[in-house]
């Protein structure tokens, strides 16, 4: 990660304002601290979000202004990833025109690895280019597993060496308890949470009305307050761990697509966003449970508790379930599944978050 030095960045002014004010002449450059008022009292701000720069410049009709100069730097108040302060960078230099009397934003840009500063203010949507994996995509093993309603010796050893994978994921520890309590507030909070996803329900949606939904989410709130303190767990994660983002290649072998959230949170969001596809998957084919789907709900579990031990998963589980089963119930996102298989996922999620820890048996009740 690339971290701006402040002396870094006034070698570079010079070519900044050239840009945005072409002709000017820098004269010279200050920071500014958080609050320079030794009298502000309970009104001071301790901390700042970022390290200001005041740039005089002399303008080509021989006048002079200031320009300031914002960067960002990471705290634990949802700046702690490099994409969080460009995020909030861009959303200024978006923001600032539409308020009346409001500082004009000039550029906005990133500091290279040399130090150099670049612009984006002509930048219109943002794109990743990443490599291309041949092969496909381990839905549609699921799809033809319900299909047939039967399993393959490969579609329970790809299940054992998925199980294998997520422990693989997990097995680096990271010390962060602040990442931690962001993974379980975002959990809930963040756009793609629990909380954006009941927002993104259409009305009317059968067997999800919005009193349903809102009971989810109460249960949910109260988990966020037992799983907060639980910042030992924190691992390394792939934060959508789903069969969409799985191909196996040529050889056989799982790739990985699209890891989310930081890459760190609690492990139990990568093992319930697989596994519950699952009991969706058998339950939107009536009969393919016992002949097939049940063998991959306990191989997943009993592998990655071989390889992990990690039998505490079970305990802080339960919101993580809700929120993959509330991705799965979405019509936006699945417009074609049952009302019965979305009756059927949220009683589970229900039950689930009801009991104190998870039981993988709790799953039978679905299909008995």
């Amino acid at each position: 990660m690339t971290r701006a030095k402040p002396p870094e960045i006034e070698d570079e002014v010079s070519e900044l304002v050239a840009g945005v004010m072409p002709g000017a002449a820098v004269l010279r450059v200050s920071r500014l601290g958080p609050d320079e008022d030794d009298d502000g009292g309970a009104t001071g701000k301790a901390i700042g979000y970022g390290v200001p720069l005041r740039i005089r410049v002399r303008r080509p009709d021989g006048a002079e202004s200031d320009l300031c100069l914002h960067t960002a730097k990471p705290d634990e108040f949802g700046h702690d990833r490099r994409a969080d302060r460009a995020a909030n960078l861009l959303l200024a230099f978006d923001s600032f025109a539409r308020i009346p009397r409001h500082v004009r934003a000039l550029d906005v840009g990133a500091v290279l690895d040399d130090g150099r500063l670049a612009s984006l203010r002509r930048s219109g949507e943002f794109y990743l280019v990443t490599e291309y994996v041949e092969g496909h995509v381990y839905a549609d093993d699921l799809r033809r597993i319900a299909r047939e309603r039967a399993l393959t010796d490969r579609d329970v050893a790809r299940c054992e060496a998925l199980a294998r994978l997520c422990a693989e994921v997990h097995a680096v520890r990271q010390d962060g308890p602040a990442t931690y309590r962001r993974a379980i507030r975002d959990l809930l909070g963040h756009g793609e949470g629990i909380f954006g996803l009941v927002d993104g329900y259409p009305v009317g949606v059968e067997m999800a009305s919005p009193e349903r939904l809102f009971r989810i989410e109460q249960r949910c709130l109260a988990w966020r307050w037992k799983l907060k303190g639980r910042g030992e767990r924190l691992r390394r994660t792939h934060g959508d761990f789903h069969p969409f983002n799985v191909v196996f290649d040529r050889a056989g072998e799982p790739r990985l697509l699209d890891t989310s959230r930081g890459s760190a949170g609690e492990p139990a969001d990568d093992v319930t966003c697989l596994s519950i596809n699952y009991l969706f998957f058998a339950l939107e084919a009536p009969g393919s449970w016992n002949g097939a789907f049940r063998t991959l709900w306990r191989t997943f579990f009993q592998t990655y508790l071989d390889v992990t031990g990690d039998r505490e998963l079970f305990s802080v589980a339960a919101p993580f379930f809700a929120w993959r089963a509330l991705v799965l119930c979405n019509p936006r996102w699945y417009p074609s599944i049952h009302a019965s298989t979305r009756d059927a996922l949220l009683g589970f999620v229900e039950r689930v978050l009801d009991a104190p820890s998870f039981d993988p048996d709790e799953a039978e009740g679905l299909f008995s």
